[in-house]
């Protein structure tokens, strides 16, 4: 029998009992429906946040579980990249158009005025632009981001609830402060039709959501129960 697991965005990561930062967003591949990483975020550099394979990381009550060390963990592709913009005439790019070029990302290098291109100290360094680094294909959900009912907005999201040992995602949770207060809602991942700029888009009405069962997880049930008393 499948077990069920809640990965909710925001957690706190430990990597073999030492402290790694917070899941700072999930990443999905939304033809398979599955949770494929964990984007987390060590609380010392928000630029050196981790691309972590789900297959890892074990949600409890008190967080989420790496089966690495933190040495293992700084080894995990960057969730990252930061690039240098060059100025566009001076590249020959066609000023009219507004251009700017991408180029030469810099896998943590640490900058200094004498490392920039030969640029001299005190001299303006060159502006940089830092861009999401999840799989192709895939796609990163955030707490917080807004879910849309086919009648309108309904809440935020907290999380995602998936079914082991092969992370497909069930269930797409709900923040507190949604339409109905304090009770737990869990919208089933066939009813989610896209995940994009503008949030989660659910066919389901606000009524019909709040009609759904409630998610055989553990824990969830006894902890709706205690916001509802």
């Amino acid at each position: 029998m499948q077990d069920t697991l809640e990965y909710v965005i925001g957690s706190r990561v430990q990597c073999a009992g030492d402290d790694c930062g917070e899941v700072a967003f999930v990443v999905v591949d939304p033809v398979a429906d599955k949770l494929t990483h964990l984007v987390v975020r060590p609380d010392d550099s928000i630029d050196l946040a981790r691309l972590v394979p789900v297959h890892i990381a074990v949600p409890g009550a008190d967080g989420v579980e790496l089966n690495c060390t933190r040495a293992r963990f700084d080894e995990f592709e960057p969730a990252s990249q930061t690039y240098f913009l060059p100025d566009a005439e001076r590249l020959g790019v066609g000023a009219a158009g507004g251009e700017r070029v991408l180029e030469w990302p810099l896998y943590g290098l640490v900058l200094s005025p004498t490392n920039i291109m030969g640029i001299a100290p005190g001299a303006d360094p060159l502006p940089t632009t830092t861009v999401e680094h999840i799989p192709v294909g895939e796609v990163g959900v955030r707490r917080g981001e807004r879910v849309h009912a086919a009648d309108g907005e309904i809440g935020r999201v907290r999380g995602l609830v998936v079914l082991t040992p092969d992370s497909s995602v069930t269930h797409v949770l709900l923040d507190e402060g949604h339409l109905w207060g304090r009770k737990r809602v869990a919208i089933p991942i066939r009813d989610v039709t896209g995940i994009g700029a503008d949030g989660v888009e659910v066919r389901l009405t606000k009524d019909q959501i709040k009609d759904l069962p409630p998610v055989d997880v553990a824990g969830l049930e006894a902890e709706s129960a205690d916001t509802a008393g």
